[in-house]
């Protein structure tokens, strides 16, 4: 009995401590609940802070961007006649210089007209007209064209459109007739060759020459110097230094000989 009577006190107080300590760790976890929901309720009004932020800022960017496309399309719209304007004005100032360069090419041919026909002699060929000797020598080969004649330098026989008539080198050769220059060349034939209208279609060539005075687009009257005789090129390097000399009919070579005085 009294074995009994001292077990039941010590029960007592170990009943005690283990409700004891189940309080306690019931007091710790209720705490550690509201504390993780107090956690929990203030990350969740951070997060909800921070994103109403940067609405407002993304807001805030998108109305200031907003205004400046807006600026700039009122800029673009004040700044576009002014553009136009300056076109228009660039346009306007273009037409007026190819007017004035018109004008001024127009006043340069007008020149030329007057610095051919206002010397008094008329550029005026006919059949009845007669043309001087270029240069002072003899035929060396005569105009054929409806038969083949002898080239001694190709030696061959072909046909003839000019006069070859011989020169030293050195000499003056002079316009057969008054005309105007219509070009001057150099072919592998005839060499440096001046080209006279004599005008109504006529024509003259003057071939093998060189230290030509004269240029396109001026008069020259009978008996002018239009170059000197020069050493003959490959196609007539046999026959010696000589004078080309072509006479045409619209485009058509005729025979000098038919024109030249005696």
């Amino acid at each position: 009995m009294n074995q009994e009577q001292k077990r039941k006190p010590k029960r007592k107080k170990r009943g005690a401590a283990v409700a004891a300590v189940f309080c306690f760790v019931a007091a710790i976890a209720i705490v550690g609940t509201y504390t993780f929901k107090d956690y929990k309720e203030t990350q969740k009004e951070q997060l909800l802070a921070q994103t109403k932020t940067s609405d407002n800022t993304n807001e805030a960017g998108r109305q200031e961007q907003s205004e400046e496309t807006t600026t700039d399309m009122i800029v673009n719209e004040v700044e576009l006649p002014e553009e136009s304007q300056l076109q228009v004005a660039q346009g306007d100032s273009d037409d007026s210089e190819d007017d004035t360069a018109a004008q001024e090419e127009e006043a340069e041919e007008d020149t030329k007209s007057s610095k051919t026909s206002g010397t008094g002699n008329t550029v005026s060929f006919n059949s009845g007209s007669k043309l001087l000797w270029p240069v002072s020598g003899s035929i060396l080969m005569n105009y054929s064209m409806d038969k083949t004649v002898y080239h001694s330098t190709l030696d061959q026989y072909k046909y003839n459109p000019a006069l070859i008539i011989s020169g030293a080198e050195g000499d003056q050769v002079i316009s057969a007739a008054p005309g105007t220059i219509k070009s001057i060349d150099k072919t592998a034939e005839t060499g440096t060759t001046v080209n006279v209208d004599l005008g109504n279609g006529y024509e003259l060539f003057y071939g093998q020459l060189k230290e030509v005075p004269v240029k396109v687009g001026d008069y020259v009257g009978a008996k002018t110097i239009l170059g000197y005789v020069s050493q003959p090129t490959k196609y007539y390097s046999v026959e010696g230094c000589n004078v080309y000399f072509e006479m045409r009919k619209d485009g058509q070579p005729v025979n000098p000989m038919e024109y030249l005085v005696d």
